[in-house]
């Protein structure tokens, strides 16, 4: 119909979307929504109702709260691996190889490494600066001076108050 507030936010070609959202808010209700707001306002409003509906038709219960928790979930467990392959790093940077952190060897009876065996590791000006999320610093080299080598050593030490290492 010329002049329904709905048609140019639900396409013919999209009917689902308006069963859903006409299912979980009702009509009159979402109409009163798009009244009340500045036409340049309505598409991300019907965009949100009508994520909010197939999530409420998804989970009747949380519905969008439980798609956010799962991704807040999905996040902290991506921090905690980040922090972990990061400490790793550190570790590798430091000459110690962790408890538990195998290298790819051969198998066989020379496979096993020298009893002083140090992995072999590019410059310390090479090794990558673990991601920390914590940091206000977007881009941690971008205070230093770039005519001297970059020395993890030297970080790790800064941010426990200690000396640094040359």
């Amino acid at each position: 119909m010329p002049g329904c507030i709905f048609a140019p936010y639900f396409p013919p070609e999209e009917p689902q979307k308006f069963i859903n959202v006409h299912k979980i808010f009702g009509a009159s209700n979402v109409t009163k929504i798009l009244n009340d707001l500045l036409p340049h306002q309505r598409e991300d409003a019907v965009n949100s109702l009508a994520y909010e509906a197939e999530a409420r038709i998804k989970d009747p219960v949380y519905g969008c709260v439980g798609a956010i928790s799962v991704l807040q979930r999905e996040v902290q467990r991506l921090q905690k691996e980040l922090e972990a392959a990061n400490a790793d790093l550190l570790r590798l940077a430091c000459g110690d190889i962790p408890s538990g952190f195998s290298l790819p060897m051969q198998i066989g009876p020379q496979s096993a490494p020298p009893y002083n065996y140090q992995p072999s590791l590019p410059p310390h000006s090479t090794l990558p600066i673990p991601y920390n999320p914590h940091s206000n610093n977007p881009n941690p080299d971008s205070n230093n001076n770039t005519s001297t080598p970059h020395n993890p050593l030297s970080d790790i030490n800064r941010r426990r108050g200690g000396f640094d290492i040359p």
